[in-house]
C-alpha cells in the first residue's frame, strides 16, 4: 500500500467560529465537527487573509498574503505560474481533485487537477457548473428547484431563509461528497496518494438548509448572540449605517416582514445550513473509515471567513473586516495515530499556513513562494510564538491580531470628513 499520507482539505464558505457544538454554542448541532475536533487539534484563534471569497481561497492554496498574490475581489485572471497545493502535490506524484464551490481565479485550480466538478453556477471557468452535476439534477427532476446558491421564486439570493425542496443527496454538499468519495475510491484501487479539496457551499446563502436540518432548530427559541442589539457609539460609521438599514429597511423575502421576524429566519436558516454542512463532513469521515483510510489520511476543517450570524445587527458579512466573526474562522487537524486527539491550541494561526504544513506533514519540500508557516510543531503541542500576528486586509480597511488583541485601520478616504486621519480600534477580546 502507498505510505504517503492522503490530503482531504474541507473548505466551508462563511463559518462564524462561534456556531460549533464544541465551541459552547447554545444551538448549534454540529456532531460531526465535534467529533473530528474530538479525535484530532482545533485552533482556536485561525485568521483567515482577507473577508473575501476569492481572495481567501487564493491565500489558503498558494499560501500567500494578499498584497502578495494580488487578488482582492471575487473575479479575476489566472495568476499564471503561481504555485498552488495542487501543482505542488501532483509534481511529487500525486492525484488531485477539487470538487464543490471552488470560487478561484479561471483555469488556476482546473488546469492542476485529475477531477474538477464546480457546483455552484458561475463560479467555474469552464462552462459554469458541472455538466455532471447539472445532468444529476435534470435525472431527479430537481434542476430548476436546486437552491444552494439562488431562491428559484426570486430568481436572486436572498437574506431570507426557509426550508429547501431539494433532499441532502442532490444538495451541493451531497453530490460533492459522493463524488468525492468515487474520486477517493478509484485511488484507493489504484494504490496512488491524493489531494482533495472538498469545498462545501453552506453556511452561506442562500440559507436553505435541507429540511431535515431546518427542523433540527425552533426559530422562536433559537438564542441571538449576546452582542445582536449592540449599540456602541464607537462602531464604523458604515458599520452603524448598516445596522440601521437592516433594522428599518426592507431586506425580508417571507413573512412576517419584521426586523425581528427577518432575524430570527436568518440564524434558523444559518444554522440549519450549518449542520446540514456537517453531516456533509460527517460522510466524509464515514467513507474515510469505511474504506480503511483514517490512519493515513490527513483531514484539515476550515472556513474561507466567518458571518455575523446576527451579531452587532447586522444580517450581511458585509462590511466585514471589522470584527473577529468574520475574520476568524474554525481550523481543526485530524491525522489518527500521527497528531494528538483532542487537543486545543491558543496560538494565532492563518489560512496561509495550510499549504507549507501539508507539504511537511507528507514529506514533501516546503513551497518556496508560500508566506505561510508550517504549523507541524504546534499540531505536535508546541507553545507557538505569543507575537505572531494574524493579518486580514481589503484595500480600504485591514487588521492585525496578537494573541487576544485585534487592531482595525480603515484608511483617511473611507471617512474624510469625520475621521481625516483614519479610523482605527483596538479591542481586547
Amino acid at each position: 500500500m502507498n505510505s504517503q499520507p492522503n490530503i482531504v482539505f474541507i473548505l466551508s464558505d462563511q463559518h462564524n467560529a462561534k456556531c460549533l457544538g464544541h465551541q459552547g454554542h447554545p444551538d448549534a448541532l454540529t456532531p460531526n465537527l465535534d467529533r473530528m475536533a474530538a479525535g484530532g487539534v482545533r485552533f482556536d484563534k485561525a485568521v483567515v487573509q482577507s473577508p473575501i471569497c476569492t481572495p481567501s481561497r487564493v491565500s489558503y492554496l498558494s499560501g500567500q498574503y494578499c498584497h502578495n498574490h494580488g487578488y482582492f475581489g471575487l473575479e479575476g485572471a489566472n495568476p499564471g505560474p503561481l504555485p498552488s497545493l495542487f501543482s505542488h502535490f501532483r509534481q511529487s506524484g500525486y492525484r488531485t481533485a477539487a470538487i464543490g464551490k471552488i470560487h478561484c481565479p479561471e483555469y488556476w485550480v482546473e488546469d492542476e487537477c485529475d477531477v474538477f466538478h464546480e457546483t455552484a453556477r458561475g463560479r467555474s471557468s469552464i462552462g459554469g457548473r458541472s455538466a455532471a452535476y447539472t445532468k444529476y439534477l435534470k435525472s431527479r427532476h430537481l434542476e430548476q428547484l436546486e437552491d444552494g446558491d439562488r431562491l428559484p421564486e426570486l430568481d436572486r439570493q436572498s437574506l431570507d431563509a426557509r426550508p429547501s425542496d431539494v433532499d441532502y443527496e442532490a444538495s451541493q454538499e451531497g453530490w460533492a461528497v459522493s463524488e468525492a468519495l468515487k474520486f477517493i475510491g478509484d485511488c484507493r484501487r489504484d494504490d496512488r496518494p491524493f489531494v482533495l479539496h472538498l469545498s462545501l457551499p453552506k453556511p452561506h446563502q442562500c440559507f436553505t438548509p435541507a429540511r431535515q436540518f431546518w427542523n433540527l432548530y425552533d426559530g422562536n427559541r433559537i438564542s441571538l448572540p449576546p452582542n445582536a442589539d449592540d449599540t456602541s457609539p464607537y462602531r464604523a460609521p458604515h458599520l452603524i449605517a448598516m445596522a440601521e438599514h437592516y433594522r428599518n429597511k426592507p431586506w425580508q423575502a417571507f413573512e412576517p416582514k419584521t426586523f425581528e421576524a427577518g432575524r430570527r429566519r436568518k440564524l434558523h436558516g444559518y444554522l440549519g445550513n450549518i449542520s446540514h454542512m456537517d453531516h456533509a463532513v460527517g460522510r466524509m469521515l464515514d467513507g474515510l473509515s469505511a474504506a480503511g483510510m483514517d490512519e493515513n489520511t490527513i483531514v484539515v476543517y476550515a472556513a474561507d471567513h466567518g458571518d455575523y450570524a446576527c451579531e452587532h445587527g447586522l444580517m450581511e458579512k458585509a462590511p466585514g473586516i471589522c470584527h473577529d466573526a468574520i475574520t476568524r474562522v474554525p481550523f481543526i487537524w485530524r491525522w489518527p495515530g500521527h497528531l494528538p486527539a483532542g487537543k486545543t491550541s491558543s496560538s494565532v494561526v492563518e489560512a496561509v499556513d495550510v499549504f507549507p504544513t501539508l507539504a511537511r506533514l507528507a514529506g514533501l519540500p516546503l513551497p518556496e513562494t508560500a508566506d505561510g508557516q508550517d504549523l507541524t510543531p504546534l499540531l505536535h503541542g508546541d507553545a507557538g510564538d505569543p507575537k505572531r500576528l494574524g493579518v486580514t486586509e481589503l484595500p480600504w480597511s485591514k487588521s492585525v491580531r496578537r494573541g487576544n488583541m485585534r487592531f482595525v485601520f480603515h484608511p483617511r478616504e473611507m471617512f474624510a470628513s469625520d475621521y481625516p486621519a483614519g479610523f482605527g480600534q483596538l479591542y481586547n477580546l
